[in-house]
This record gives C-alpha cells, structure tokens and sequence, in this order.
C-alpha cells in the first residue's frame, strides 16, 4: 500500500482467497484472476486509507463488508493504525458459513 493504514490478512481469509484463485483459475482462466486481482487491489488501497467508508456488516459489530466484484465479499475491521482482514468470502454460499476465525 502507498499510504493509510496497514493491511493484514488472517490465515482464514488468506485459505478463502487461495480457494477462490483456485475455482477461477480452474474454471475461467487467467483473464478473470487477473481482473480478480485488480479490483482487490483496488479494494485494500482504497480501505487503507478510508477504513470507515465501506458500511457495517450485519453480522457482528465492528465488522466491515466490502464486495470486491459481484461474487465476493472481503470482510475486515480496523483499529487506529491496522486494517484486518477476516474473510474473503464467496457470495455464492449461504451467509452462515461467514468465518471470522483465524
């Protein structure tokens, strides 16, 4: 990141991100990671320095969402000098299997 506030990614949101790189790159092809990989890209400079923009999820306090594309959300929450990220879940699946959880 250029400036703002440090990113960190959980092991659990790491696992997801590799799942989802695996099922593009199994079943779409380098076009659709590459366009994955910008628009994250995009998504963690944009929440590095504008940590509050994104809004609240609904599923626990202090939880942000931010969908990155249509089919995938990143969920992160921040303190004064850090962005965690927690999940980087796949809209495809029901909303009860969101893991927070390193």
């Amino acid at each position: 990141m250029k400036s703002g506030f440090r990113v960190f990614w959980t092991d659990n949101a790491l696992a997801e991100l590799q799942q989802t790189f695996d099922y593009l790159r199994d079943n779409f092809g380098e076009i659709q990671l590459r366009r994955l990989a910008r628009e994250i890209e995009f998504v963690l400079e944009f929440i590095s320095k504008f940590p509050k923009a994104y809004p609240e999820s609904d599923k626990q306090k202090g939880i942000r969402k931010a969908i990155v594309l249509k089919f995938n959300s990143l969920y992160y929450r921040s303190d004064e000098k850090t962005v965690e990220i927690l999940s980087f879940f796949s809209n495809r699946q029901g909303p009860e299997k969101i893991k927070f959880d390193n």
